[in-house]
């Protein structure tokens, strides 16, 4: 039946199926009554099994592991940043004082905060938290901000390294005073103090704290202020160049070239330092001088702006406009250098290490008062001493130097009088050396002076002029015995035999103004005394008292004050009445 209900209907055998799996069941549960008896002796008599023990998988031992999210590291970090003592010592009272300081701080409340460190410096003169609390005064006037704020910030800061100048936290105060300069700095275009003070204070970072962790901040925030100031000077020697005042350009551009070599826009500074010398070659070429003296004068100054050419081609080849250097130094007729394989490695990797300009970036330099510092580069040593300035005025005397160099007709070189540019300055200055020793080993000529004389002085009576006077002062040695106050001069005319002598000796110191009289009386009269002035007349008064009655002053019946008559044609009120009609016509 089964075999022909499985042919008919796919159905039936489910059913079967159903039927045969749910006999056994009923029957089981038949039987369950019969054997739920005997089922606790068998397990009493049994041993039982053992408990497997349980493996626990990579899933469970991920649930038993906890582990902090990024937020709670950063969170973590961020306070071990404001408080490097936060639960240590947490029962000690200066510790807690300290703790409540530095809570009022993270909430910016920087007047309870720098009150509670106060009291902590004062009333614990010895705790192991008085360094942390005097560093963390200055943090509170840095963090909140402002040009008075800021200048007592550093002044704390300047106390804490004087007072710790051994401590790690030492190095943390110093950066802090230069980051202060570093907020305050302004555009290239405006004030530049604070940049120079800034770089200052980067500076003496690095130089006194050479171990400390600090170092690399300082260093990339150092190339960020030289970047500025770079840029101020490249700006004023475009400026200058614009106007073609081609000493003051080559001053500014020759200041950059030397002092910052990791500006990011030295390729121009160079170009710029190039085409400033190669004006001035135009320049010499268009003078009227000798053909000779301006090749030489015109070649001096080609050479220097390839000199600035050949610098861009080998140091900056990575940079922009090393071609157009490259086309200008063939204009000149100079041959293009080759960078060598180290100079083209360094230069890739200062270029690449530059910060792209992003749309975020140009937004905030947009919105907020700040310098550009975003192609600034991140590799390099920046310049830790400044080489000498170069300024125009040594520019224009090095310029009148050669000038005068190439004019001169001993110099038949193509350099310059010594101390300038050209290479023929060291023969002039060899040349004119053995000149020089001729005249040290000459004798000494005799520089007494000669007798004083004048000569051809007509006499009082001789008006003619034929006759003349010569007035002679004789020399005294300086080791003459005599002395004597005679002026010493002795007049001789031509007709006369024997000298007629003008002066006369005082033996004595009786005249010392060599016998001349004061002007005056010998014996003047002396001024009488001052007169002394007359006693003022006494003043009398005239009126005695008593002699007039007083005049009573009778009250009003009313008892009030009797009003003085308006009189309208002496004054005038407001509280009166104007003239109205005819009255106005009648002046009196």
């Amino acid at each position: 039946m089964s075999r022909f209900s499985f042919r008919l209907l796919p159905s039936t055998l489910v059913l079967c199926t159903a039927a045969l799996c749910v006999t056994p069941a009923f029957a089981q549960d038949a039987a369950t009554p019969a054997t739920d008896t005997a089922a606790p002796a068998a397990a009493a008599q049994q041993p039982a099994a053992p408990a497997k023990k349980h493996r626990a998988t990579r899933e469970d031992k991920k649930e038993e592991k906890v582990t902090a999210s990024k937020d709670t590291k950063k969170a973590e970090k961020k306070a071990k940043k404001l408080n490097p003592l936060a639960g240590v010592d947490v029962n000690l009272p200066d510790k807690q004082l300290f703790d409540k300081a530095m809570l009022a701080l993270q909430h910016n409340h920087f007047d309870v905060a720098r009150l509670d460190l106060q009291t902590l410096l004062n009333t614990y003169p010895d705790s192991q938290f008085q360094m942390r609390a005097k560093l963390a005064i200055g943090d509170s006037w840095y963090k909140e901000g402002g040009t008075a704020a800021l200048t007592q910030a550093e002044q704390e800061y300047k106390d804490f390294i004087t007072f710790f100048p051994n401590q790690p936290e030492a190095a943390e105060a110093q950066m802090k005073v230069a980051n202060i300069y570093f907020r305050e700095m302004d555009r290239p275009d405006r004030e530049y103090t604070k940049a120079v003070r800034a770089q200052e204070e980067y500076r003496n970072m690095i130089q006194q704290f050479p171990e400390s962790s600090f170092v690399p901040e300082a260093k990339q925030k150092l190339r960020e202020v030289q970047e500025v100031l770079a840029t101020r000077e490249s700006n004023i020697a475009q400026f200058y160049e614009s106007h073609q005042n081609w000493a003051a350009g080559i001053a500014r551009y020759q200041t950059i070239a030397d002092t910052y070599p990791l500006f990011s826009h030295m390729d121009d500074v160079l170009l710029g330092l190039g085409d400033a010398y190669a004006a001035q070659a135009k320049m010499v070429a268009t003078m009227r001088l000798p053909e000779g003296p301006k090749g030489r004068l015109e070649k001096i100054y080609n050479d220097q702006a390839a000199a600035a050419y050949d610098r861009l081609v080998t140091e900056y080849a990575a940079a922009a406009h090393v071609d157009d250097a490259k086309d200008r130094l063939l204009a000149l007729g100079y041959p293009v250098p080759k960078p060598t394989a180290e100079q083209q490695a360094a230069s890739e990797a200062l270029e690449n290490s530059r910060a792209p300009y992003t749309l975020k970036r140009r937004a905030m330099l947009l919105v907020v008062h700040t310098p550009d510092t975003v192609s600034s580069a991140r590799a390099g040593e920046p310049t830790m001493a400044d080489p000498p300035v170069t300024t125009a005025p040594k520019i224009v005397k090095q310029d009148i130097a050669d000038v005068r160099g190439v004019l001169d007709p001993n110099n038949h070189g193509t350099g310059a009088v010594p101390g300038g540019t050209g290479s023929d300055s060291t023969t002039t200055a060899a040349a004119a050396t053995p000149a020089a020793d001729a005249t040290a080993n000459a004798p000494a000529a005799d520089t007494t002076p000669a007798p004083l004389s004048l000569q051809d002085v007509p006499t009082a009576g001789n008006s003619s002029g034929n006759g003349s006077v010569m007035t002679a002062v004789p020399v005294t040695p300086a080791n003459a015995g005599t002395r004597g106050n005679s002026i010493g001069v002795t007049v001789e005319h031509p007709g006369d035999s024997a000298p007629v002598t003008g002066g006369t000796a005082f033996p004595d110191d009786s005249n010392a103004n060599g016998g001349l009289k004061p002007v005056g009386a010998a014996g003047p009269t002396p001024l009488p005394p001052v007169e002394k002035p007359a006693n003022a007349a006494e003043t009398i008064n005239d009126v005695k008292p008593g002699s007039q009655p007083a005049t009573p002053q009778t009250p009003a019946a009313d008892g009030k004050k009797p009003k003085t008559p308006y009189d309208g044609s002496a004054e005038s009120s407001s509280k009166h009445k104007k003239k109205k009609g005819i009255d106005k016509l009648n002046p009196f």
